[in-house]
This record gives C-alpha cells, sequence and structure tokens, in this order.
C-alpha cells in the first residue's frame, strides 16, 4: 500500500485587531520569567524597584551577602499553548534583528 505524502500546513498573514471592553493600560515589567507545565508555558512579568536591583548590583560588587529572596509585584501572568509560544519566539527574533539592523553603526 502506497501512502500518499501529507500536505504542509500553508502559512497565511492575517492582520489581527484586538479590541477591549475598557480602556487597557500598558503594564510597566523589568523582570519575565517562562515556565512549562503540562504543555502550557506560563510568562510572568513582574516589576522590581530598580533601587532594589541597583542596591542588588552593589552588594554583589563588594562581596556583601546576599538576599535569598528579592520582593516585586506581578504585572501579569500568561498561560499559551506551546505553539503560541513558538510564535512569539519567532516575532521575539524578528524584532530583535530589527532593532539591532537600526542601531548607528560607529563610525
Amino acid at each position: 500500500m502506497s501512502e500518499t505524502p501529507t500536505a504542509k500546513p500553508q502559512q497565511v498573514h492575517v492582520e489581527v485587531e484586538l479590541t477591549s471592553e475598557g480602556q487597557v493600560q500598558p503594564v510597566l515589567a523589568n523582570y519575565a520569567t517562562v515556565n512549562v507545565v503540562y504543555g502550557l508555558a506560563y510568562l510572568e512579568f513582574g516589576f522590581i524597584e530598580p533601587a532594589a536591583l541597583v542596591a542588588l548590583a552593589q552588594a554583589a560588587q563588594q562581596g556583601e551577602p546576599l538576599p535569598k529572596t528579592l520582593r516585586g509585584r506581578q504585572a501579569a501572568r500568561v498561560a499559551v499553548g506551546l505553539d503560541v509560544l513558538q510564535r512569539l519566539q519567532q516575532q521575539l527574533t524578528q524584532t530583535m534583528a530589527n532593532l539591532r539592523n537600526q542601531q548607528p553603526t560607529p563610525s
């Protein structure tokens, strides 16, 4: 019995517009982490006071003991499927490449 080759899914580009019932304000985050559990990726974004980060860096440079825990405020937690995580990774890679290309070259 001969098998027919499986067709590769075709990618298409469609603009997506997200709407909200109310006003959505961006949330500032200076910390992010990703954990994968049971096929879902949990992206956690948080905010740590900049002064705490500076104090931590100074303590590390001076060889002082570091705290076991650094407290911050959770800004958002998002669970996504691994397919969405892969698309996010592709978008982030492209964005970073575009940013590198925009930087002026030193003369």
